[in-house]
């Protein structure tokens, strides 16, 4: 019997929920999306059993290896429930390359998985555009992935994501490396929320009773599941060019466990950051969420990025330069701390 024979009135995979055929069209459809990430030291595009990747027509002599993994959390309820898929992708990206980026890494490629109950090659295919579209903008290229139709493991409609992403960078240039007290903090805006804590944004929506169709009271003009849907932002290319200028002794991207938590992960023993709150603007949403959630400034800190999605630590000498360099490249900087000696973070003032 040949492999495409079916024993009469056998059953199929295809009616035990399985559809092979949707998940090879779903190949189809995004080999254009992913084939115009290219960049160099991409060897081959997708249909493989594993992906190739060239170190050496990268750039590289002596690299060194970083991997990050990460996914969307429950922002992706959101995106689920108003069918809004555009831009989750991105966030998915984000989460991972940012990271990247804090070990002084060049984000080289992207890996992604995508788990549903039953296949929909339309919305998949919109969710890995808005992958394919933020590998493009952090110069990494999208090579592999892996689609998941599984019958019982999720609700109609209902999907989960993941990714993966290596980067890359020379032996000897990893960071932190030479943070010192007297070192300043550069912050770099956020886009929003981001994608951390969404389960408890979530809470404090259904509490108002607002459905996600209703007008943004933070945001005319959108929604309240589009502008809560406002993706992660990708802050490769500007911290990149920060590093190669000199001067970056440390970065944190600034997601679960806010400001107060991530910035510590960068220190060394014995320093600590002096964090002024008053230094940057809080954007409407967190006051809205702070408001109607009746958070204390401290949860707002730890649930949240708060406004400031990347924290820089520099040499003082370079700061103004380092600002100069990244508002060029269209970032909304500001000197947030000091670096000081103690321990963890310290923080002075109030947001708002």
């Amino acid at each position: 019997m040949s492999g495409n024979e079916t024993t009469s009135g056998g059953l199929t995979y295809a009616q035990a929920g399985v559809d092979i055929d949707a998940g090879e069209a779903l190949v189809e459809r995004i080999k254009p999306a992913a084939r115009a990430t290219d960049r160099a030291g991409t060897m081959a595009g997708l249909g493989g059993f594993g992906a190739l990747f060239d170190l050496r027509a990268a750039g590289y002599v002596d690299p060194i290896l970083v991997a990050a993994t990460d996914g969307v959390g429950t922002k992706l309820r959101i995106a689920i429930d108003t069918e809004d898929l555009g831009a989750i992708g991105q966030d998915l990206v984000a989460m991972c390359v940012n990271d990247l980026v804090c070990q002084g890494a060049e984000p080289l490629f992207f890996l992604d998985y995508f788990a549903t109950g039953k296949l929909s090659v339309e919305a998949a295919g919109r969710v890995i555009d808005g992958i394919a579209a933020g590998c493009a903008n952090a110069g990494c290229a999208l090579i592999g992935g892996e689609t998941a139709e599984m019958p019982g493991m999720y609700a109609p409609g209902d999907f989960d994501l993941a990714g993966f992403a290596v980067g890359a960078l020379e032996r000897g240039a990893a960071l932190p490396r030479d943070v010192a007290a007297g070192d300043l903090v550069l912050g770099l805006a956020s886009d929003g929320v981001h994608s951390n804590g969404y389960s408890l944004v979530r809470r404090i929506v259904a509490e108002t009773g607002l459905n996600w169709d209703a007008p943004a009271p933070f945001a005319p003009g959108q929604s309240l599941g589009a502008a809560l849907l406002t993706p992660t932002r990708l802050y490769v290319r500007p911290v990149l060019a920060a590093l190669a200028a000199g001067g970056v002794h440390a970065a944190a991207h600034i997601t679960g466990g806010g400001l107060t938590d991530n910035v510590p992960r960068v220190l060394p023993a014995g320093l600590s950051a002096e964090i002024d709150l008053s230094a940057w603007p809080l954007p409407p949403v967190f006051g809205w969420l702070a408001t109607e959630g009746r958070l204390a400034q401290a949860e707002l800190l730890r649930s949240f990025n708060a406004g400031i999605g990347m924290a820089l630590v520099v040499a003082p000498d370079r700061a103004d330069a380092l600002a100069e360099l990244l508002t060029g490249m269209g970032e909304t900087v500001h000197r947030i701390g000091t670096i000081v000696p103690g321990h963890g973070v310290r923080t002075r003032g109030q947001l708002g």
